[in-house]
C-alpha cells in the first residue's frame, strides 16, 4: 500500500462505544471524567488530559494491589479530563468486558489493564504459597456497574467447573467461585525438580467460569 493507504487504514475508528478495541492489542478509551489505569500502559493520549500515579497499597482509592511473591505493589494511575487515551500491554490482547450492576469478576492483578470509576474493587489473596509460584494468587475483584479490560498472552480460553488450573496461566473467574490452592508433590517428585504444575488452583462446584490463557506468567513479569 502506499503512504496514504497505510495512513488510512490504520486511524482511530470512531464509534459511540467508551472502551473500543482499535485491534487487538490496542485500546482507545473515551474518557471523560476520570478512569483507572495500569501504570505504564499508555501509549498515546490527545485532549485535556492529566494523568496522576497512585501509591501501591493494599486497598483503598490511593492504591491498588501488593504482591505476595516480592512485596512489591503494581502501581496504578488515574486519568482525569476529556480526550482520548490510547493502552497496550506488551503486546498481550486486550479483553474489554462490560460489568452490569451488582455483577462482579476477580481477576489476576497483573491482567487489569483499566476500568471506569464507577467500578468497585477490592483486593484478595487465594491460599498461601511461596516463590515463583505466587504469580497468579492475588487478585482484584472488580464489581460493576461500569466498564473493565484485562489483558491475557494469546486466546484465552473459558472453562466451566469443576477443573483445576495452573495459577501462572490462570486470568480470572466469576464471582460465584472461591478456589483453593492444591499441591502435588508426585510432579516435582518424578521429574526431580520442581515444576509449576506442582501447584494448582482447585474450582469445584457447578456453575461460573475460568479464564485461562495459553502461556504461564512468571513472577519476573509481575511488576
Amino acid at each position: 500500500m502506499d503512504l496514504q493507504e497505510f495512513v488510512t487504514s490504520n486511524e482511530p475508528d470512531e464509534s459511540s462505544a467508551r472502551f473500543e478495541l482499535e485491534n487487538s492489542k490496542l485500546l482507545d478509551i473515551e474518557v471523560e471524567g476520570s478512569i483507572m489505569t495500569k501504570a505504564g500502559a499508555m501509549v498515546a493520549h490527545d485532549g485535556n488530559l492529566s494523568f496522576t500515579g497512585k501509591s501501591s497499597a493494599e486497598g483503598g482509592i490511593t492504591g491498588f494491589i501488593k504482591q505476595a511473591a516480592t512485596s512489591e505493589g503494581t502501581p496504578v494511575m488515574e486519568v482525569e479530563g476529556q480526550g482520548h487515551v490510547y493502552l497496550a500491554d506488551q503486546g498481550k490482547r486486550i479483553q474489554p468486558l462490560a460489568l452490569e450492576e451488582g455483577e462482579a469478576i476477580s481477576v489476576n492483578g497483573n491482567d487489569v489493564l483499566a476500568f471506569e470509576n464507577s467500578v468497585d474493587y477490592s483486593i484478595g489473596t487465594i491460599g498461601s504459597i511461596g516463590g515463583a509460584q505466587a504469580a497468579g494468587l492475588t487478585n482484584v475483584y472488580l464489581t460493576g456497574p461500569g466498564h473493565v479490560a484485562i489483558t491475557t498472552h494469546g486466546d484465552p480460553i473459558v472453562l466451566q467447573p469443576p477443573i483445576k488450573t495452573d495459577p501462572s496461566a490462570t486470568v480470572a473467574w466469576s464471582d460465584n467461585l472461591s478456589p483453593s490452592i492444591d499441591t502435588n508433590r508426585s510432579l516435582s517428585d518424578a521429574i526431580g525438580q520442581s515444576s509449576g504444575e506442582r501447584y494448582q488452583m482447585n474450582f469445584s462446584g457447578t456453575g461460573g467460569f475460568v479464564v485461562v490463557q495459553p502461556y504461564e506468567e512468571g513472577p519476573q513479569e509481575q511488576i
